[in-house]
């Protein structure tokens, strides 16, 4: 009897699952789904590849590295046999002019390292690492006369100056 009470209502529930109306909710997924239609981009237009052929076999292969040609040098050439002096193992750009004086009437200029070493130089030494001759002292700054070498090998002049420091 238990048997035949639980088939019955089991029966009765299923009876109220099945076999309703559910034309709203069609009406609405089909209204709601109208304007969702999807849209793929086409793809791009694949350009053939090109080959491109070396033919400037008379030029330099830029994928290998260059040695710079060493020009001629010119007349103008530093004296490598000097003895160097102290100042010329700093750069130009690390020295300080601190100030000036003056010994039995020749002036010089007080120089600074960058370890804070002093050192007084007049006109005819050499300061910096291009080869720097001192060739004015004033008041307020040292001019030196650099020789320097170009990319090509070249010797050439420039001028610097070392300007005073407070």
């Amino acid at each position: 009897m238990r048997r035949l009470v639980t088939y019955a209502a089991t029966l009765l529930m299923l009876s109220g699952c099945g076999g309703g109306n559910m034309e709203d909710l069609r009406a609405f997924v089909a209204e709601t789904g109208k304007d969702m239609q999807g849209k793929v981009e086409p793809l791009p237009e694949i350009k053939p590849y090109e080959a491109f052929s070396y033919a400037a076999f008379d030029l330099p292969d830029p994928f290998k590295p260059r040695k710079l040609s060493t020009g001629g040098g010119g007349g103008l050439q530093p004296d490598l046999t000097r003895p160097k002096e102290p100042l010329e193992a700093y750069s130009l750009e690390t020295l300080k002019m601190v100030g000036t004086l003056a010994k039995k009437g020749v002036i010089h200029a007080v120089i600074r390292t960058p370890d804070n070493a002093i050192y007084h130089i007049h006109k005819g030494n050499y300061v910096g690492q291009n080869f720097g001759l001192v060739t004015q002292i004033g008041d307020s700054e040292v001019t030196l006369r650099e020789i320097v070498q170009d990319s090509a090998g070249d010797w050439s002049e420039r001028t610097s100056t070392l300007i005073l420091q407070e």
